[in-house]
């Protein structure tokens, strides 16, 4: 049997070229932690897609255990799970996020 919120996950995921799982929206995030990558995403310059975990608890629990990650924001870049936010921070301070972005043809080299 299939999990109607991992279908509409793997939707939201396969649909955009970025997703961020996040507390709150892009525009008012409501924990430090999803604001820290909405921060460094926007300073990038990239568009994304933000799902409020917070207006669905079915979501908020669903999407933890569709990627087996405890915590929340979750980002998702082509469909790929990248991480949290401690792992998007230490990837934008060594370069290796914008690489990502370069090679997945999101952000020009």
């Amino acid at each position: 049997m299939t999990n109607p919120i991992f279908e509409r996950i793997k939707n939201d995921i396969n649909s955009h070229d970025i997703v961020l799982y996040m507390k709150g929206t892009a525009m008012f995030p409501q924990c430090g932690f999803s604001s820290a990558v909405v921060q460094i995403l926007e300073h990038m310059e990239l568009s994304f897609k933000d799902i409020n975990v917070l207006e669905e608890p079915e979501l908020r629990e669903g999407i933890k255990e569709f990627t087996n990650w405890p915590t929340i924001p979750q980002l998702y870049v082509k469909g790929e799970f990248i991480g949290g936010c401690d792992i998007v921070r230490e990837m934008f301070e060594t370069g290796e996020l914008q690489q990502l972005f370069q090679e997945k043809g999101l952000v020009a080299a």
